[in-house]
């Protein structure tokens, strides 16, 4: 058989469901062959980012995988997967390479020599009897340690040429476990502490040790928050919860990090970003992590753990059950009721902006009566970036896991739309929404005619202020001389132009009704986009 054949059967031994691409390469209509369903894009940035959210939102279990030309393929696709690495992402990327007699002569672009930097294995196979190798070193890395993206750069003519018979077996998934003597230390840690708090990372998610975090949790009668990446890996309903830590924060949130006398970071890495909740300089810090790259990278820690969430947290567990004799010592009340006091004046404070009659409209509205229309349980919601993550982040409560896709140690416009559509892929029983601006569509927007044509039902909501508001305060000449920050569009009847349900939303009391019929539309197979007119919002909730 072919290169491409060999790679597709490979693909779908490996359980690959989709191939996400944008031709020429030979391996998508191989994948066909095989009935993994193709699916084509507009722009290969939105392709990675669809790839992207098969594996999170399966924590995984599912590799998102994504082909695409050489050169000029290739090119386009780099800032898809180094957002993919920046907030760890395993997916499958597949560029097609030069011919191998002009392979890695300048000026053609090597896959191999440019993206080594955002992929955590990369390789370029010049023999076809090479490629089952290949693929097989590629898999196992993307299954096992931390997760980021790997790539296999295949010449084209090695594409069409013969590959031997092979066997092929599917690349294990291996977990590795803290070493015991200091799972006791931290566990001694966590039982002294008198004002503990949790920090949850994504590396709950990709473990699925929501249960098991939970179960600690309530054990120690300790306040759980989490990274963007980490939301919904504690529901923020419970009674412990301070909600996600980002840019913008809830005041409960603030106060408990800054009393802490421990916290303890679980799945997490610590990495210092203007996108996430900073830790509070002279705390005490006990960190759980996959990956010994992050350990005192950031932060300085004094008590560490190395493996995989869901082994350290089942080993913390016994360990603290044993400490505490196996059951709470009594604190739960007053602490919650600490949390509920503080959550209570902060949403008194932003209520006048979560349920305000003006128009242009409060995005905030928007969002408060979103999240209070949908089914929030049986919704996966992302932002994008800028206004809209620090917008929706603090207010949005996931109940269940994978149901939140936070992002943010890079934030490329954009993102959010492949994020809803590779989620919708993945989960076709729930509602996806991306939440984004009108700076964002200019960026991605053309492939929401992908989701119309691939019949990918997803709900954009979409606040169009005409401006790059959150660049006002910074560009303050640049808009008075050139309106530098002024955009415009009417993004209602682009959807509808491009095949999908449009609606442009200027009037609080239409706001639920919209959303309503846009629900309606995605469960006729309908991708809709939501228009609301909104106001130049510029106030986030933040704390010095």
């Amino acid at each position: 058989m072919k290169a491409a054949n060999a790679v597709a059967k490979i693909l779908k031994k490996e359980g690959v469901e989709f191939l996400i691409g944008y031709p020429v390469n030979q391996i998508i209509e191989a994948a066909a062959e095989e009935d993994i369903r193709t699916i084509i894009v507009r722009q290969e940035r939105v392709g990675l980012h669809m790839a992207d959210a098969v594996s999170r939102v399966s924590s995984g279990q599912r590799i998102g995988v994504f082909a695409m030309q050489h050169g000029p393929g290739t090119e386009n696709a780099f800032g898809g997967v180094a957002q993919a690495f920046g907030d760890s992402v395993p997916i499958v990327v597949l560029p097609g390479g030069y011919p191998r007699k002009i392979l890695n002569i300048t000026p053609n672009f090597s896959a191999l020599l440019n993206f080594q930097h955002v992929t955590k294995w990369s390789e370029q196979v010049i023999l076809p009897e090479s490629v089952p190798d290949a693929m097989r070193r590629a898999f196992t890395q993307v299954k096992n340690g931390r997760p980021r993206p790997v790539l296999v750069e295949i010449p084209v003519d090695v594409m069409r040429a013969d590959v031997p018979d092979f066997d092929y077996t599917p690349a294990p998934r291996l977990r590795v476990a803290p070493e015991p003597q200091a799972v006791s230390k931290v566990a001694e840690a966590l039982v002294a502490a008198q004002r503990p708090v949790i920090y949850a990372g994504q590396g709950v998610h990709y473990a699925r040790a929501w249960k098991q975090l939970r179960e600690l949790a309530e054990l120690l009668e300790a306040p759980v928050t989490t990274s963007l990446q980490g939301k919904s890996a504690f529901p923020e309903t419970h009674p412990l919860s301070l909600g996600s830590g980002g840019r913008s924060i809830s005041k409960q949130l603030h106060h408990f990090l800054n009393a802490a006398d421990l916290i303890f970071g679980i799945g997490c890495s610590f990495t210092t970003t203007n996108y996430g909740v900073a830790m509070p300089k002279g705390k005490r810090i006990a960190h759980a992590t996959l990956d010994a790259e992050d350990l005192n990278k950031d932060v300085a820690v004094e008590l560490a753990l190395l493996g995989d969430a869901a082994l350290t947290l089942e080993a913390l567990l016994v360990e603290v059950k044993d400490r505490l004799k196996g059951k709470p010592r009594g604190r739960l009340v007053a602490v919650t009721q600490e949390i509920a006091g503080l959550k209570q004046e902060w949403l008194a404070q932003w209520m006048p902006r979560l349920t305000q009659k003006t128009t242009p409209l409060s995005p905030y509205r928007v969002l408060w009566d979103l999240m209070h229309t949908v089914d929030v349980a049986n919704t996966i919601i992302t932002h994008d970036a800028g206004s809209p993550r620090d917008q929706i982040s603090p207010f949005w409560e996931p109940t269940e896991p994978l149901t939140y896709i936070g992002w943010g140690k890079t934030t490329q416009l954009g993102y959010g739309l492949g994020l809803a559509m590779g989620a919708k892929l993945a989960h076709p029983d729930k509602l996806c929404i991306n939440f984004w601006g009108d700076a964002a569509i200019g960026f991605t927007g053309m492939d929401f005619e992908t989701a119309v044509r691939e019949r990918i039902p997803i709900l954009s909501v979409l606040s169009n202020n005409f401006s790059m508001a959150i660049e006002l305060k910074v560009m303050k000449t640049a808009t008075e001389k050139y309106r530098s920050t002024d955009i415009s569009g009417n993004y209602a009847d682009f959807a509808k132009a491009l095949g999908g349900h449009g609606e442009r939303v200027t009037q609080p009391d239409d706001i639920v009704p919209a959303i309503r019929r846009a629900v309606a539309k995605t469960r006729e197979g309908v991708p809709a986009l939501l228009e609301f007119i909104t106001e130049k919002a510029e106030d986030f909730s933040m704390f010095a």
